[in-house]
């Protein structure tokens, strides 16, 4: 009888933690099956905010409009926006990998002096928010040549990652067992060889993480990106977005808001799901020691 009990409650608690789990997931997925019943709804602009998940005019209309005439500034394409905007998530995570990696690995293998003090600032630069850094980055880039360029936004972009880098691949490479490079060295391969050929691909999950955190930050940031660039060849996805933005509404019809960020999240989605693998245990691997 108590065994017949017993099974009965644990069916109960698992029917609950289901339900639960089901709950939460519909919770998550409202926002973005909204999004996408607008951005499909032809009638979205007379009931903007109508919480329907079924679009009442089905239409691709939107999705025609904004890669047609993403902005209003004429002889701006949509492309040509992706472009520069691929350009510098991309740029911005290859610093990551490049900078974040040599560095991460120094600090994480050699005793110099101020190994401490310099990870004790990163982390407190970690601390600051990306536009408390804006006036000396404005004045840098300036001097240099390179603000109302996208390397030199580039550069502000990594400026403003590399911490969380260097810290993220410094955890990752301390799980890396030091008596592998020492087998390595004992077989010929000198330290960069080492570095590339058996450090590197065992610490491909902080590294996909890396190149994730990356991306999205030179693909998504538009406070550094609408304080240096100057000329409309150079705008982003994201500035086009936000141009949108009007002060009690949207200076579009709020389907083509809806398209345009759909548009804007596909690139993101498809990289974490190109590092789906390795992020789940690059996330836990950076953070083991320290």
């Amino acid at each position: 009888m108590n065994t017949r009990k017993g099974g009965f409650a644990s069916l109960i608690g698992l029917l609950g933690a289901h339900l639960g789990l089901a709950a939460a997931s519909l919770f998550a997925l409202f926002p973005v099956m909204w999004v996408v019943a607008m951005a499909l709804d032809k009638g979205s602009e007379a009931h903007p905010t109508s919480l329907r998940l079924w679009p009442a005019q089905p239409s691709l209309d939107a999705f025609r409009q904004v890669l047609a005439h993403p902005t209003e500034i004429e002889g701006i394409r949509f492309a040509d926006l992706a472009l520069n905007s691929l350009l510098l998530a991309g740029g911005t995570a290859v610093a990551c990998i490049a900078l974040g990696a040599c560095a991460a690995y120094a600090f994480s293998r050699f005793n110099f002096p101020g190994r401490r003090a310099g990870l004790v600032g990163f982390m407190v630069l970690q601390l600051f928010p990306p536009v408390a850094s804006m006036a000396p980055l404005f004045v840098l880039l300036s001097s240099l040549h390179l603000r109302t360029s996208l390397v030199g936004l580039a550069l502000a972009y990594a400026s403003g990652t590399l911490p969380f880098a260097i810290w993220n691949l410094k955890g990752t490479f301390d799980t890396v067992p030091r008596e592998l490079e020492e087998a390595a060295v004992m077989d010929g391969c000198g330290p960069f060889r080492t570095f590339l050929q058996v450090v590197l691909p065992l610490a491909a999950p902080g590294l996909a993480v890396t190149t994730l955190f990356g991306f999205m930050a030179g693909w998504t940031e538009i406070v550094l990106a609408w304080t240096f660039l100057e000329d409309p060849r150079t705008f982003t996805l994201s500035m086009a977005l936000y141009n949108m933005v009007g002060q009690y509404g949207t200076t579009r019809p709020w389907s083509e808001f809806a398209a345009l960020s759909l548009l804007l999240s596909l690139p993101v989605v498809v990289t974490m799901l190109l590092l789906q693998r390795f992020i789940v245990s690059g996330l836990t691997a950076g953070s083991v020691k320290g």
